[in-house]
C-alpha cells in the first residue's frame, strides 16, 4: 500500500481556476439576504439588454447600417437562446412550486 500515491484535490493538478462567472455566483450565494433576488434581477437585466442589443443589430442590418451579416445572426441566435433558458428555467421553478404545494404535511 505505500507505493501508492495519493490522490491529489480535484482542479489542483490541472491548475484549473474558477471563471469570472463562477467566483460572482460564489460571493453572491453568501452575500446574505436579498442575494437570489439581486441575481435573478441581473439576469433578467441582461436577458432584456440581449434582446435590446439583437433587435437593434436586426433594425440596422434591415436599414442597411450593418454589414456584417454574420455577426447580426448571432448576436439574435445568441438572444434566441438566453430567452429560451429563461423560460425553461421559468417553467423549472413554477413545476417545483406545483409539486411542493401538491406535498401533504
Amino acid at each position: 500500500m505505500s507505493g501508492i500515491p495519493a490522490i491529489p484535490p480535484i482542479g489542483s493538478t490541472l491548475g484549473v481556476q474558477p471563471t469570472a462567472t463562477d467566483t460572482s455566483l460564489q460571493s453572491g450565494a453568501t452575500s446574505g439576504s436579498g442575494s437570489f433576488s439581486s441575481m435573478l434581477t441581473n439576469a433578467i437585466g441582461s436577458l432584456n439588454d440581449q434582446q435590446l442589443q439583437a433587435q437593434a443589430q436586426s433594425q440596422a442590418l434591415a436599414t442597411g447600417q450593418a454589414t456584417d451579416v454574420s455577426a447580426v445572426v448571432s448576436q439574435v441566435e445568441q438572444a434566441a437562446l438566453s430567452m429560451q433558458l429563461a423560460v425553461q428555467i421559468r417553467n423549472q421553478a413554477v413545476n417545483g412550486y406545483q409539486e411542493l404545494m401538491r406535498m401533504q404535511l
